[in-house]
Order: C-alpha cells, then sequence, then structure tokens
C-alpha cells in the first residue's frame, strides 16, 4: 500500500548509524558507516528524484558490506529497492542484480521526500551540528542536502506537514 512509509536515522555510536525503514509488510534495519557521508547521499539521492534523471543510486559502507539503495521513479511514485553485497570494496563495479534484494517496496516520492526529510531534521534536532559531528566523526551534518530536498519536496510536492528550516 503507497505511503505507509516509515523511516528513521539514529546515531547510535561514534561514526555509525542505524536506519529503519519499513512499509506495511517489511522493515530494514542497518547500521551504517561513517566510511560514506550516507546521510548526505541519502538526502541527494531522495532530492535527485525530482530532477530529470528517473533512477537515483547511492551505497552505504556496512564493513565491509555494502548496502546499495536503487530509488526508480515512476511517474509520483518511486521504487526503491536495498540490495545487499558481502563486500564493498568488491563489489562498487557489480551490477544490482548481483546483490540479494534484502528490502523492497514502492512509495510516493512525496512519502519518500517526506520520511527522509523528517527524519534528517530529528537528527538535527537531537544533535545540533557540533554533537552530529562528535558522534557522526568524519562529515558534517548535510545542512545544504537537507535544504536542498526541502525546497524541492515543498515546491514540487505542495506536502502539507510541517517541514523546520534548520537554525
Amino acid at each position: 500500500m503507497p505511503d505507509d512509509l516509515r523511516f528513521g536515522w539514529e546515531l547510535s555510536g561514534h561514526g555509525w548509524a542505524t536506519y529503519r525503514i519499513a512499509d506495511g509488510s517489511a522493515e530494514g534495519v542497518d547500521c551504517v558507516s561513517y566510511c560514506t557521508d550516507a546521510l548526505a547521499d541519502l538526502l541527494y539521492g531522495v532530492a535527485g528524484l525530482y530532477g530529470p534523471s528517473p533512477v537515483q543510486r547511492f551505497s552505504f559502507d556496512l564493513e565491509p558490506a555494502e548496502v546499495r539503495w536503487v530509488l526508480r521513479r515512476r511517474d509520483r511514485d518511486v521504487d526503491i529497492r536495498l540490495h545487499r553485497f558481502a563486500d564493498m570494496s568488491t563489489s562498487l563495479d557489480l551490477p544490482d542484480r548481483e546483490g540479494r534484494l534484502c528490502w523492497g517496496s514502492t512509495q510516493s516520492r512525496s512519502a519518500l521526500g517526506h520520511a527522509v526529510l523528517a527524519a534528517a531534521q530529528a537528527v538535527w534536532r537531537d544533535n545540533g551540528e557540533e554533537g552530529y559531528r562528535e558522534r557522526w566523526g568524519e562529515h558534517p551534518f548535510p545542512v545544504a542536502a537537507v535544504q536542498d530536498l526541502r525546497r524541492l519536496h515543498r515546491r514540487d510536492d505542495a506536502c502539507p506537514l510541517e517541514h523546520d528550516p534548520l537554525p
């Protein structure tokens, strides 16, 4: 059922974050490493769905595994597929089909944009810029990525829900 998407992002230790993505039938959970700028990659990937390219791909490093997100826009909906590979150091050039599909759903772009944006704003409220940098370690909080997604989501999806600006 579209628009039953839930998404959360929590800093779970120094250099680690746990994300949860769920719809009415399944849930995906992983601990993501700071080896990539994972939250920014997610935000920019979702924001890319508002542009001309119908497909966005980005990967999270799970040390050593990879979870590759493949987002395919189909009109106002997005097919979301998460593919797991055993070792990120050897999987980056492999096609998506070589990974094990570990979670998938079709949701409206509006629901995906809203859920990811709300999760990123919650991380900001809970940690602030300095707290995020201290806990995440390698990368600063992706302020520009949040602002970009919020602007596109409000403009193109006419979301009636509140999206607080970052201070």
